[in-house]
């Protein structure tokens, strides 16, 4: 069956939004600037906060951004609604020195980032994306167009590729980026000119390579969208988009300075993307550092809500981890559970496992149900095989930090960690739909 106009013009948005979204910190900011078209005010973590009921607020602290909403008529116990995900993903980051050469090749010296599939980022166009901390005390974004690439050694000069491939973590993944020596060249000055500064001005800097081509739809019906950088875009779009809605649907459109008559009896509604889910999550900007905490904080005492208040809301909230899982694989079939089998197009995830890796038991279940029947959304539970060591996500460790119920979820798909992941189109627009009904719950 093809897939709805709705859930096309969604991939289409979903890959404007990958493409501005290189790095973390691109992402971060994309969703920052969304939400202040759709009237949301940007606060800095070093102001005091204005007073909150009614309002509509984002924050960014790194490669990490939360967005939220606050109802007209919230009080000190007023529980709140949150969407967690993650804006990094598994790649290479550029080291120190990071100009080399050999052979007359210009090269970048890049360090694996988290657990990439090392193959899927050979003989494709990169591009380099990150901040640069320059002289003067600015910090700006800056990324590339296509620039690198990462050659294949010709199967005339390996004639055992196609039967025992392996990549060198140091050797292998050192990409090509233009002709020369080391001394003819800096890799710098490019990430430089895309931010329009001069490379001497760079003190500091953190940047990733990204894949360059723009996300597609294809397949029969146009049932598939293929993309870098899905694991965990995907979530962190469907999350702004809800966040947009959710509050435009409680009150029509921001009035004049931003303020908001939002219905009786919501919650208070929230994104949380965070950095460095890859690595951990154990940052100043991941799941495992204090942002969330610091900014709910901030949030309930605008509220009026001591202690005890907060920790009353806390008992009503939910979080709703959200990140993708695996769908079936047809020619691996063996390696997934032989009886919960997800597949693309099917709808979202529930993700469950006995050992904690992830955070749902059976009232998150529950409840999650209810937001998908809500939402007019199917969905299908996700398990690991028991002989294939399961992943984990940001689910439990904001349970664990922050005590407030939390269910994981996200979307199927295919070549997790791939430079180019595969998913369902209606199966990201239909989590949107379920994050949009969680938010008005």
């Amino acid at each position: 069956m093809p897939v709805s106009a709705a859930a096309l013009a969604h991939a289409s948005d979903l890959a404007d939004f990958i493409a501005a979204s290189p790095s973390s910190y691109h992402a971060a900011e994309e969703v920052a600037r969304r939400l202040q078209d759709a009237g949301f005010t940007r606060l800095e973590e070093t102001d005091a906060w204005p007073a909150q009921p009614g309002d509509r607020f984002v924050v960014v602290r790194d490669g990490a951004a939360i967005g939220w909403v606050v109802p007209a008529d919230a009080t000190a116990t007023t529980p709140v609604h949150a969407l967690g995900a993650h804006t990094d993903s598994p790649g290479f980051k550029l080291k120190p020195k990071p100009t080399t050469g050999s052979h007359g090749w210009l090269q970048a010296a890049v360090e694996v980032y988290g657990g990439p599939l090392l193959n899927s980022w050979l003989d494709r166009e990169l591009r380099l994306a990150g901040r640069l901390a320059l002289a003067d005390g600015r910090v700006l974004l800056a990324a590339t167009g296509p620039l690198l690439r990462l050659p294949q050694l010709a199967i005339h000069l390996d004639r055992s590729a196609n039967e025992n491939f392996s990549l060198d973590k140091q050797t292998g993944t050192q990409p090509v980026w233009g002709l020369g020596d080391a001394a003819s060249g800096d890799i710098l000055a490019e990430l430089a000119a895309a931010a329009g500064v001069d490379a001497a001005d760079i003190r500091g800097y953190d940047a990733v390579v990204a894949d360059a081509a723009r996300g597609a739809v294809f397949g029969k019906d146009d049932a598939f969208f293929a993309a870098g950088r899905l694991d965990d875009l995907a979530s962190v779009h469907a999350g702004a988009v809800a966040l947009i809605e959710a509050a435009d649907d409680a009150t029509g459109s921001a009035t004049q300075g931003g303020a908001l008559s939002v219905s009786k009896g919501r919650p208070i509604s929230m994104l949380a993307a965070f950095d460095h889910e890859e690595l951990g999550s154990a940052s100043r900007s991941g799941a495992a550092g204090p942002f969330l905490e610091d900014v709910l904080a901030r949030v309930y005492a605008g509220l009026g809500a001591d202690a005890e208040g907060q920790r009353r809301a806390f008992a009503a909230s939910w979080h709703l981890s959200s990140d993708v899982g695996h769908s079936v694989h047809p020619n691996f079939a063996h390696k997934h559970d032989p009886v919960v089998q997800p597949v693309l197009g099917s709808g979202p995830i529930l993700k469950i496992n006995a050992n904690q890796r992830y955070a749902t038991d059976a009232v998150g279940a529950a409840a999650w149900s209810a937001w998908c029947e809500s939402a007019g959304a199917g969905y299908q539970e996700f398990v690991s095989n028991n002989a294939v060591p399961c992943g984990s996500t940001i689910g439990p460790i904001t349970a664990t930090r922050l005590g407030i119920r939390t269910v994981d979820i996200g979307i199927p798909i295919l070549s997790m960690h791939s430079a180019r992941e595969l998913a369902g189109v209606s199966d990201l627009y239909a989590l949107s739909r379920v994050a949009r009904a969680f938010f008005a719950d």
